[in-house]
C-alpha cells in the first residue's frame, strides 16, 4: 500500500517542472520581443490587437531579402508587390474562414444561406433569402431575427477591418405582389437600402458605403433559372480600404439596372427616410 501511495504522488514534480519551463519560455519571449526595434514592437502589438489587419500591414514592416542588395529597383519593386499580394491573399483567406465560423456557415449541410467569396478587391458576401432560412419577412424589407443576426455580425467585421461596402439587392422572376405600388424594382432597392441602414445602425460609418443598388430580377445567378429562390439575395462587396472602388464612387446612391414602372424618371431619384439620396439609373452598366 505504501508503495502504491508513493507512486501515486511521484509525478507531482513533473507538473511543477512543466510549469517552470513554461514560465521560462514566456520570460524568454518577453525579453526577446523587448530587445527588438520600435517597428517590431509596434507590429507585435498590432498583431495581438487584430491578427487579420496585422497581416495586411506586415509588408510595410518586414523587409524583403533584397533590401540593401545590389539588385535592380524594378526587381525589388516586383518582389515587394508579390509579397504584398501573397500577404493580402492570406489575410482575406483567414478572414473568410473566420467570417464563416462567425456566421455559422459550416452548420448548414444543404443549401447554405450564405456564400463568401474572395475577390481581387476583397470579399463578396452573398446573403440568400431562402424560404427555409429567410433574412426578410415575406415580400418586405423587414429583417427576420436571422437577418438581424447576419447584419450585426457583418457590421462588426466591416467596421473592424475598415472595408468599403457596395450593396446590391436582387429578386427572382415571377413574384406577384398583392399591393399595386410594390414591384421587383422597389423591393430589391428597399432591401439593399435596409441592409445599408442596418450596417450603419450597428457599427459601420456612413462614409464606408460606396453604393446601394437594386437590380430586381435582371441579374439571375449563372446556371440558375430566373425564378429560382437562389436569386432572392443581397450581395455585399467588401473592398479593402486602400483599394479605389472600380467606379470611383464615394456617394451613397441606389441604382437600378432599368427604369422601374411608376417611380420618377431615370436620374430623378428619391429621398430615403434618413435623408440619403436613392437614384434610379436606366442603363444596366450604370452601377458597375
Amino acid at each position: 500500500m505504501a508503495r502504491k501511495k508513493e507512486a501515486h504522488h511521484g509525478g507531482a514534480w513533473k507538473v511543477a517542472y512543466a510549469d517552470f519551463v513554461t514560465a521560462m519560455m514566456a520570460l524568454f519571449m518577453v525579453l526577446w520581443i523587448s530587445a527588438q526595434d520600435q517597428k517590431i514592437l509596434i507590429a507585435t502589438s498590432k498583431y495581438f490587437q487584430n491578427p487579420f489587419r496585422a497581416l495586411r500591414e506586415a509588408a510595410g514592416i518586414i523587409k524583403s531579402p533584397t533590401d540593401g542588395s545590389a539588385g535592380s529597383p524594378g526587381k525589388e519593386q516586383s518582389h515587394a508587390s508579390d509579397n504584398n499580394s501573397q500577404l493580402e491573399l492570406s489575410y482575406l483567406t483567414a478572414l473568410a474562414r473566420d467570417l464563416s465560423h462567425l456566421l455559422h456557415v459550416d452548420t448548414f449541410t444543404e443549401e447554405k444561406p450564405i456564400d463568401i467569396q474572395i475577390t481581387s478587391d476583397g470579399l463578396r458576401v452573398v446573403l440568400f433569402n431562402r424560404s427555409n432560412k429567410p433574412i426578410f419577412r415575406d415580400d418586405t424589407a423587414e429583417f427576420t431575427e436571422w437577418g438581424r443576426f447576419l447584419m450585426q455580425n457583418l457590421a462588426w467585421v466591416i467596421e473592424r477591418e475598415k472595408f468599403r461596402v457596395a450593396i446590391e439587392g436582387h429578386t427572382r422572376a415571377g413574384i406577384h405582389f398583392a399591393e399595386p405600388n410594390l414591384n421587383p424594382w422597389s423591393l430589391s432597392l428597399d432591401r439593399a437600402d435596409a441592409a445599408r441602414r442596418s450596417l450603419t445602425y450597428y457599427a459601420v460609418a456612413a462614409s464606408q458605403v460606396d453604393r446601394v443598388s437594386g437590380f430586381a430580377d435582371t441579374r439571375p445567378l449563372p446556371g440558375t433559372a430566373p425564378d429560382s429562390e437562389s436569386n432572392q439575395r443581397i450581395t455585399l462587396s467588401l473592398t479593402i480600404a486602400h483599394r479605389v472602388p472600380r467606379d470611383g464612387g464615394a456617394e451613397i446612391a441606389a441604382t437600378a439596372a432599368g427604369a422601374p414602372p411608376g417611380p420618377p424618371e431615370a436620374g430623378a431619384g428619391r429621398k430615403a427616410a434618413d435623408g440619403s439620396h436613392l437614384q434610379f439609373l436606366s442603363t444596366p452598366t450604370a452601377s458597375r
